[in-house]
């Protein structure tokens, strides 16, 4: 029986895992080494790791866990998750062994499912983006499309004119803004292509231009995009955690779900008064922390019949 057990090894799971092997909490992390970053060439904003390829700073965390004899990775891929009495959980992996643990941390992170634009997977990550915070900088000075016309994507065409003068909304159709929108991204000096966006022409893994179905075709280095998410694992959904429309799994400040004694931690979940996931590797770092910090105080409070500060800390 771990004290533990984390269900994905991602920044949010390793961290939990750091903080709940430091305590000497017996831990299992279950990973199965296919990261949401890894088509991306470095992990940015991630104080002394900027610049850092995602493998990377994947390996120096497995690395570091290593020094603490309480903790336990495997790569594996988790079939199922049911209740083992009313304190513990059965993990079922794919080979049919089961594990057992007291809590539960859930940290398998999201999917990303691209627009249906011929030639755009093999961009994903290295020249098609979704994030300015992650990727704006790397691209300044380049000439820059955004793909959609919906308030969000005027509002980040118009953000994106600090990083260059050279930027274009493409709509993907006809639409119609009220004077505020086109009066920002006038002021911003954003150019709008309102033809349907049918394919993009590329040299590998780099842009070289977009295609329309009329109109000549726009000579780009870079796209930022908008992706569907989704849960990467269907585990949250099984256990009847509360999950929001966007697919994101509801935790409150603490990474506890609506179901006593499962946490989730990273871009999976978000908190009630946040609009979005938050995708900054930094932040997914910081809630498994969080996260394994209570889970800690928790067990504490379990083992030793005291009162839990954060046993009703959902609302």
């Amino acid at each position: 029986m771990f004290d533990v057990i984390v269900i994905g090894g991602g920044p949010a799971g390793l961290s939990a895992a750091l903080c709940l092997g430091r305590t000497h909490r017996s831990t299992l992390v279950l990973d199965t080494d296919e990261g949401r970053n890894a088509p991306a060439q470095n992990v940015h904003n991630f104080f002394t790791q900027d610049g850092t390829p995602p493998t990377e700073v994947r390996r120096i965390g497995a690395e570091q866990l290593g020094h603490y004899p309480s903790v336990r990775l495997q790569v594996a891929e988790v079939s199922g998750v049911e209740r083992d009495g009313a304190e513990a959980f059965a993990v079922t992996l794919a080979d049919g062994q089961v594990e057992h643990g007291r809590r539960l941390l859930l940290a398998t992170g999201l999917a990303d499912d691209l627009p249906a634009i011929d030639g755009i997977a093999p961009l994903w990550g290295r020249s098609a983006f979704h994030c300015p915070y992650c990727h704006g900088y790397e691209v300044s000075g380049h000439p820059i499309a955004v793909l959609g016309g919906t308030p969000d994507r005027v509002r980040l065409a118009v953000h994106l004119s600090r990083f260059t003068d050279d930027i274009v909304l493409c709509t993907d159709g006809p639409v119609e803004w009220p004077a505020p929108i086109t009066g920002a991204l006038e002021k911003a000096g954003v150019e709008v292509r309102t033809e349907r966006v049918t394919a993009v022409r590329a040299d590998g893994p780099e842009l070289r231009a977009i295609q329309f179905e009329t109109g000549p075709e726009l000579e780009r280095s870079a796209m930022f995009i908008k992706t569907v998410l989704r849960q990467r694992s269907p585990i949250a959904a099984q256990l009847g955690c509360a999950i929001f429309p966007d697919d994101a799994v509801e935790v409150n400040e603490f990474g506890q779900t609506s179901v006593p004694g499962v946490y989730a931690a990273g871009d999976m979940a978000r908190r009630p008064t946040v609009p979005m996931p938050v995708s900054a590797v930094v932040v997914a770092a910081a809630s498994g922390t969080i996260a394994a910090g209570i889970i800690d105080q928790d067990l504490l409070s379990a083992d030793f019949d005291l009162p839990n500060p954060f046993a009703n800390a959902r609302s």
